[in-house]
């Protein structure tokens, strides 16, 4: 098997492209750049190739929790003592950690990139919360231990082999793991393909 290409190398869409150009033009709105400096960038966007390259482009201008293209999504998201969030446009490995200790976590995949049909999740949850919010389409099966904690909502086992797969191993104490989808039409990617739209009943 061919390895798994990083995230800065998988396929720029158009949406992506938009994202960063959207940003952009705030930024020299403001006086974050110049004339100058938004015309080169707007160039270098419009012939991006690669999500890498699209994300070079805004790493200056915004936090990395607001970039419109995110390719750090292996990092642990942990919130403790506090909020973490992860959402937007970024790319998810196959395993991810995430740990709330008496803080509270939410993951949104609903514009996310999954690089695998099967994404293991290691949650540690000691007196907090992790909400995690899922577009249709997509099965979430939690397992683990559980000791004065609970679940709360879920989804349908996955219905096909290719139904893809986020798979939680968790540890909690004392706390919940909520799992939910969008409250109105979104969509996913999955492996950088065509997003399709969803449907609900």
């Amino acid at each position: 098997m061919s390895p798994r290409q990083a995230p800065r190398d998988l396929r720029a869409s158009d949406a992506d492209r938009d994202r960063v150009l959207e940003l952009l033009a705030e930024a020299v709105s403001d006086g974050r750049l110049t004339p100058d400096e938004h015309a080169e960038r707007v160039q270098r966007a419009c012939t991006a190739r690669t999500l890498g390259q699209l994300a070079d482009l805004t790493a200056d201008l915004v936090a990395a929790s607001a970039q419109p293209v995110r390719v750090d999504g292996g990092r642990v998201i942990s919130g403790i003592f506090g909020p973490a969030r992860r959402d937007g446009r970024w790319v998810v490995p196959e395993t991810l950690a995430v740990t709330a200790m008496f803080g509270e976590v939410e993951v949104d995949f609903t514009q996310a990139i999954l690089q695998a049909r099967h994404v293991q999740l290691y949650a540690t949850v000691i007196g907090g919360r992790l909400r995690l919010i899922v577009p249709d389409g997509v099965s979430v099966v939690v397992t683990g231990h559980l000791v004065l904690g609970r679940r709360r909502g879920g989804t349908a086992p996955p219905a096909t082999p290719d139904t893809p797969l986020i798979e939680v191993k968790g540890v909690v104490l004392g706390g919940e793991i909520i799992v939910r989808t969008p409250p109105r039409s979104r969509r996913f990617r999955l492996f950088g393909g065509r997003r399709r739209p969803i449907s609900r009943t």
